[in-house]
């Protein structure tokens, strides 16, 4: 069989048998503690635990406080609460949705509705699962047979998927005789999920797993009211749109009717935001709209368009930039790490900001700073801005909904909207497409195309870009009067044909290397769109370029 010589993190040598599992490796050398350890690397790369060792070298376990490995945590637990139900509910069906509040949203479609007596029992049978340490068995197979096996289970969503992959040749995982397609790593065996929860949250539920920077115990679920009725709303568009999932959308655009459906779903974002435009007419006191989101969430073209269904409205929109109030840089606050915290509302010159805000209130004319990136440093604008009287003002920036941002201005006179690109197209019902991905798939083709970053740089920039997101918007969203959903149906198959080849030029030895691989592992199902089928007044035009609002 042979012998295989490896290195260990702690520094110890061993000697194992040619092929050998990884999970055996774990096992032998008590590598698994109360962080679970979910995946191995090898020689510098991440592998399953099913895998055998075949080559001399470094050997280390993979815990949840690492990403990927996490991911795949959720993604056992996910398995486990498939099967679950289908144990005890046979002809159900389950679907995961989306996320909320660190934890993940779905729904269980039966005869009689949900309840949470229900879930009770749902969560002792992945319990029970969990204590019998099952394996998770990762077998190939023909699509021919995968096909067969899903019909047999009647997941018309994972056929419709299916038919559009071109590999002849599948990887299911099996689980004590259950089979699925999951895309991403798994888990060796059941028994590593030793922290979880499953809450009944109507319609459905929440699955609650770890978090990577807290991995010994679960978040608090924080309820978030009006998320959770804007993800609806979405689900509601996709209805209309007759889009449950990337395999009914491939076989919109292979019929030839992706034109129509674009149309539609451009229609219904026109719809939302000229119905916003009208909340804000009929609140004689608004003064101000406060627009905020995350990291490439389509703020800037949102704020163009909104502008101009107020000027329908018969109201003067004026645009005021918060970036034009970064204090110069050797006064911007520093992080952790010593590096200027652009994100820090600190950054920002919040007295002079205020006096503006109150100063065109008033009617009085006034000049207003202009933020020099080059130099780091204040200048000023030639012409004085002056509020008409039927004027508004227009703010955009990651603060709006933070009220330190404007605290010299009454509530009564701010209207404020949280914007975010909110998926809920997922592969099939068990394979959901997280939010933060659309997001980050939109940020490297922009980077790309408009400002010269490779993928490589976005994803090493972006956990930075997550923590001031976590501290600055997310904690506010509920403080929003509206929030919009800038998430277009359609838009991968539009920002596929530019991030691919992006994320392929990442080598093996990059940090992001895997989180790139994993990218690519979904954008692979969808198919081609053409971005001249984009309207220029469109928020993906904010990402492709052609945009009718701003010059590339």
């Amino acid at each position: 069989m042979g012998n295989i010589n490896l290195s260990l993190k702690n520094g110890k040598k061993i000697v194992v048998d040619k092929g050998t599992t990884l999970h055996q490796i774990v096992v032998d050398n008590n590598l698994q503690n109360d962080v679970p350890c979910i995946l191995g690397r090898v020689n510098g790369r991440l592998r399953e635990l099913n895998n055998t060792i075949e080559e001399d070298g470094y050997f280390e376990g993979i815990d949840i406080t690492n990403k990927i490995a996490r991911l795949a945590y959720v993604r056992t637990l996910q398995f486990v609460l498939i099967k679950a139900v289908y144990d005890l509910y046979p002809s159900a069906t389950i679907t995961i949705e989306h996320s909320i509040s660190k934890g993940i949203f779905g729904e269980i479609h039966k005869e009689t509705p949900l309840n949470s007596s229900e879930i009770i029992e749902i969560k002792n049978k992945m319990q029970e699962i969990i204590d019998k340490d099952i394996k998770i068995n990762k077998i190939s197979v023909t699509k021919e047979k995968a096909v067969k096996i899903f019909k047999k289970y009647g997941m018309e969503d994972k056929i419709r998927l299916l038919k559009h992959v071109s590999s002849n040749n599948l990887k299911l995982y099996e689980l004590d005789g259950r089979y699925d397609y999951f895309y991403g790593s798994m888990a060796y065996s059941t028994g590593v999920l030793k922290l979880f929860d499953l809450m009944y949250y109507e319609p459905g539920f929440i699955l609650k797993a770890p978090i990577s920077n807290n991995p010994r115990e679960l978040p608090q679920f924080i309820d978030h009211k009006k998320l959770a009725k804007i993800f609806y709303e979405t689900e509601q568009w996709g209805e209309i749109l007759g889009v449950a999932d990337v395999g009914s959308l491939n076989d919109i655009v292979m019929s030839g009717e992706i034109t129509t459906m674009i149309r539609i779903a451009e229609a219904l974002h026109e719809k939302k935001i000229a119905y916003t435009a009208d909340m804000i007419y009929k609140r004689p006191n608004t003064k101000i709209v406060l627009i905020a989101g995350p990291s490439s969430s389509g703020k800037t073209t949102f704020t163009k368009r909104l502008g101009i269904q107020l000027r329908v409205n018969g109201l003067v929109p004026i645009l005021i930039s918060l970036d034009d109030y970064f204090v110069d840089r050797e006064y911007t606050p520093k992080d952790e790490n010593g590096e200027y915290n652009f994100e820090s509302i600190y950054a920002l010159d919040l007295p002079l900001f205020n006096k503006n805000l109150c100063q065109l209130l008033n009617g009085e004319e006034v000049i207003i700073p202009r933020y020099d990136f080059l130099t780091g440093t204040r200048k000023w604008h030639e012409k004085p801005l002056k509020l008409p009287h039927n004027g508004i003002l227009l703010i955009e920036g990651i603060h709006g909904l933070n009220e330190m941002l404007t605290a010299s201005i009454p509530r009564e006179n701010k209207f404020k909207i949280y914007i975010s690109a909110l998926t809920q197209l997922n592969l099939d019902n068990h394979n959901r497409i997280s939010t933060t991905d659309v997001r980050r798939i939109r940020r490297i083709v922009r980077d790309y195309l408009s400002r010269g970053y490779g993928a490589e740089d976005t994803l090493k920039m972006w956990p930075s870009i997550k923590r001031g997101e976590e501290n600055n918007i997310f904690v506010f969203q509920e403080e929003a009067d509206v929030m919009f959903n800038s998430n277009l149906v359609y838009e991968l198959c539009v920002l596929k044909k530019y991030a691919e080849p992006e994320l392929r030029k990442i080598k093996q030895n990059s940090p992001v290397y895997y989180e790139a691989m994993r990218l690519k592992s979904f954008l692979h199902f969808f198919k081609d769109v053409d971005k001249e089928l984009v309207p220029d007044n469109s928020i993906l035009r904010e990402f492709v370029g052609g945009s009718f609002f701003y010059k590339y």
